[in-house]
């Protein structure tokens, strides 16, 4: 263990966690349970009038229970580390020096107790984590030669078509090729109602196919996987320390050197004024009643139960201090597109000027945005089909795209950067139906407006009505005009909407909104990795398929429910209520323990049994940060309802467009 924490080595291995998968495989609480069934046979046999083998015994128990940290503590002493095994090593020696060997063995073995149940919450949590990777299955079948093999995970490799069949699992990322089915997702996003997939879909290690066989492409090895990324980003982040685990670092760190101080003043000063032997006992005890170890595994063993807890439920939180920001977070910014919406928007009517038909704007718009992969493009080339691309194509941040294509030069983009010129009246009709509208301007002069619309979540309703019966207030960012922005937020049930915003802005307005409160931004990890980078908290949706989310936000919906949003909050408002309260408690019993030592007021066995049940207290309830409401993810009530119904008044979906077929 560290001397500086007390805390256990991290669990890393496979065997490691396999070794802490009962309470009782746990090596320091087995120690603990030995030694205190000495010490018991030592009392048994002191009534009974068998002193020598009753002090045998109970020095035995102590040379047991201490030996889970003495060993550890005097090698980084040699080292020049002075940490919380230095204090209870001096601790013990002393205390059986005084012949007060029962009392020795009482503090190593309730050491040893508290130290087990550190680890155990630890490797229980981290095997949470180490789980996911179970989801892939022992063995695959792939199609080789025209057969069916079978093969280890390890040995695919990319461009290989497996074979799924019915309650099936995938080994590793890929798409389907062949056969329709439904994906199971639940023990990867946390969301149990089941994805239709066909030809094209994407699918995730860990999958479960519920219905029929399907072939499925790899696009990565076994190792890459999004799994497997996910378990090594968390593991890795979870170094990472938030304030409160910073606070209690800094106050265990000098309060170490200054309970040694203060216990040499005690032996010190005593001495010279009354019985040496008295005082440098008291000394000991202080040394007993000051170790900081508490104090040191109050923070981080919450983090690890609550960060566990959170990655079972959906939740990709990247340490203790983005859980602890979390926790603190009172006003959230959303992003629009793939975050309020499904991010699926399809095109909904084209308007165009007299002598160019809906086909041909709609070819050159496709032309340009051959390329894209923004979800505007996105929506554009599936309502057209085969294209010629265009030539000399040039994304312009914030505002479109302009290229060639037969010769003309194309712009296609926003209102406010073309200018709606001749259909300025067909822009404004349809941006107050809720549609986003680009515009396509031929050789300088518009010739189309393309109406495109993003049909709001199901779920964000009452993902947003969650969020502020936790009095946290919400906010929309999105680069989209302010017509359709406000339409949609009203639907969704945000009052404060910021439109027509660049990446750039959006980073600079955080600021600006949270008015010195504590700020997070949601969005899809891409377009508004700036604005990630820069709230108190970024939150990215969907960790599966996006690397950039994962990499950029400090935590990551691995679903697509936004209701995954609350509960994650309280999740983490929750453990970190946690973390202050073993803060708190472990200041209070070092500040009493202290002065009642140092005045003799409290003897050795007393404080020994306060303070290291204290420990065990802290312990405890650290992993209550752990414990989480699982994520049913069933369908919102009123989804598929139309929005006109649900809100009284006219909403988007009551918006007479039809999408073109």
């Amino acid at each position: 263990m560290a001397d500086a924490c007390c805390g256990p080595p991290p669990v890393t291995t496979a065997t490691d966690v396999a070794e802490h998968r009962r309470l009782w495989q746990v090596r320091d609480l087995q120690i603990a349970a030995g030694a205190s069934a000495l010490l018991a046979a030592s009392w048994i046999a002191e009534h009974y009038g068998y002193e020598t083998f009753s002090t045998t015994m109970e020095l035995t128990s102590a040379v047991i229970a201490c030996g889970t940290f003495v060993p550890m503590s005097l090698r980084n002493l040699l080292r020049g580390h002075i940490g919380v095994g230095t204090l209870m090593t001096i601790a013990a020696v002393g205390v059986v020096a005084l012949g007060h060997v029962a009392e020795a063995a009482m503090l190593g073995i309730l050491f040893s107790v508290a130290e087990g149940l550190e680890r155990h919450a630890v490797s229980t949590t981290r095997r949470g984590l180490r789980a996911l990777l179970d989801l892939v299955p022992p063995t695959v079948s792939v199609l080789r030669h025209g057969h069916e093999t079978v093969i280890t995970p390890d040995e695919l490799t990319v461009g290989e078509r497996m074979v799924v069949r019915p309650g099936g699992r995938a080994a590793t990322d890929g798409i389907i090729r062949a056969g329709y089915t439904s994906l199971n997702l639940s023990a990867i996003t946390g969301e149990s109602v089941p994805v239709e997939a066909g030809p094209g879909t994407v699918v995730h290690a860990g999958a479960i196919n519920g219905g029929g066989a399907i072939e499925i492409e790899v696009t990565a090895r076994a190792t890459d996987s999004s799994l497997a990324r996910i378990v090594h980003i968390v593991e890795q982040e979870q170094e990472r320390k938030g304030s409160g685990q910073r606070l209690a670092d800094r106050i265990a760190r000098p309060l170490v050197p200054a309970v040694m101080i203060l216990a040499a003043l005690v032996a010190a000063v005593g001495a010279l004024l009354g019985d040496a032997t008295l005082w440098v006992e008291r000394a000991l005890v202080v040394l007993v009643a000051a170790s900081p170890c508490a104090l040191a595994i109050a923070v981080p063993l919450s983090v690890v139960a609550a960060v566990g807890a959170a990655t079972r439920n959906g939740a990709l939180v990247k340490g203790g201090a983005a859980l602890e920001e979390l926790g603190r977070v009172t006003v959230v910014a959303l992003d629009k597109t793939g975050t309020l919406t499904a991010g699926v928007p399809v095109v909904l009517e084209v308007v165009t000027v007299p002598g160019v038909t809906r086909e041909h704007a709609m070819a050159e718009a496709a032309a340009l945005e051959s390329r894209s992969e923004h979800p505007l493009a996105r929506a554009i080339l599936d309502a057209v089909g085969d294209m010629e691309p265009a030539e000399n194509v040039v994304a312009v941040a914030g505002h479109g795209v302009v290229g060639t294509h037969g010769g003309i030069a194309l712009r296609l983009g926003k209102p406010r950067w073309i200018g709606s010129g001749a259909l300025s009246d067909d822009v404004e009709r349809l941006q107050t139906a809720g549609a986003t509208v680009v515009l396509l301007e031929a050789d300088g002069a518009v010739i189309a407006a393309i109406a495109v619309r993003d049909e709001l979540r199901p779920e964000a309703r009452d993902a947003i009505r969650e969020l502020t019966s936790l009095g946290i207030d919400t906010l929309m960012l999105t680069g989209d005009n302010q017509r359709t922005a406000r339409a949609l937020g009203e639907s969704a049930g945000i009052s404060t909407v910021h439109a027509e915003l660049l990446p750039e802005d959006k980073a600079r307005l955080l600021a600006e909104v949270a008015r010195g409160r504590r700020i997070a931004m949601v969005g899809d990890g891409i377009n508004d990795a700036p604005a990630l980078a820069t709230a108190d908290v970024g939150i990215a949706m969907g960790a599966l398929g996006t690397d950039v989310a994962v990499e950029t936000a400090d935590v990551a919906l691995m679903g697509a429910d936004l209701r995954h949003l609350p509960q994650v909050l309280a999740h983490a408002r929750h453990a970190r209520r946690i973390m202050l309260q073993n803060i708190g408690l472990s200041l209070g019993i070092i500040g009493v323990l202290i002065p009642l030592a140092a005045t003799g007021v409290l003897g050795l066995t007393t404080v020994i049994v306060v303070h290291e049940l204290a420990e065990v207290l802290v312990v405890v309830n650290a992993i209550r940060a752990g414990r989480t409401t699982p994520f049913t993810g069933q369908a919102s009530p009123v989804a598929g309802a139309p929005l006109a119904a649900l809100h009284g008044s006219r909403s988007l979906s009551a918006v007479p467009l039809h999408p073109l077929r």
